[in-house]
């Protein structure tokens, strides 16, 4: 079954459950899709890779804006981001720990030879598209920073 499939068999449940976040987040999500798919072009498909793309995009959002209402003391507006954030990552795959995608980095380093950090952008471009929906970027550049710089 396909994302779209997906969201609107939870958009029906969310609405019989009358569970407002969650409808607001798959609303989100189906938009996405839509604009997505008419900005490319009707003819194109729409990959699997895309689509991860898209939702790892609409849950960044909702975390950075929790975050900045979390910095300016607004955590009642903070909640429904993090809680919309939730039910969204629930259509990307199973993240991988921190340990996980420390061992892909330095698989990736050691097949690179990547020597400090000139050899960075190598790196993480290796290992974004290898890890591609199982990590966020920042994530990953924090790991490869560390790696590299010791």
């Amino acid at each position: 079954m396909g994302l779209q499939e997906q969201v609107m068999t939870e958009m029906k449940a969310a609405m019989k459950a009358k569970d407002t976040v969650a409808l607001e987040a798959l609303r989100a999500i189906k938009s996405a899709l839509l604009l997505a798919s008419t900005e490319k072009g009707a003819s194109e498909g729409f990959s699997e890779a895309d689509e991860i793309k898209l939702v790892q995009k609409l849950v960044k959002q909702r975390k950075d804006s929790a975050t900045i209402f979390q910095e300016q003391g607004r955590e009642d507006l903070a909640e429904p981001e993090l809680a919309q954030a939730a039910i969204i990552e629930k259509f990307l795959p199973e993240q991988l720990t921190a340990e996980e995608i420390e061992k892909v980095v330095v698989q990736t380093i050691d097949a690179v030879g990547a020597e400090g950090m000139k050899d960075m952008g190598k790196v993480m471009g290796i290992v974004s598209k290898e890890l591609a929906g199982q990590a966020d970027g920042k994530t990953i550049s924090g790991i490869v920073k560390a790696k590299l710089s010791s």
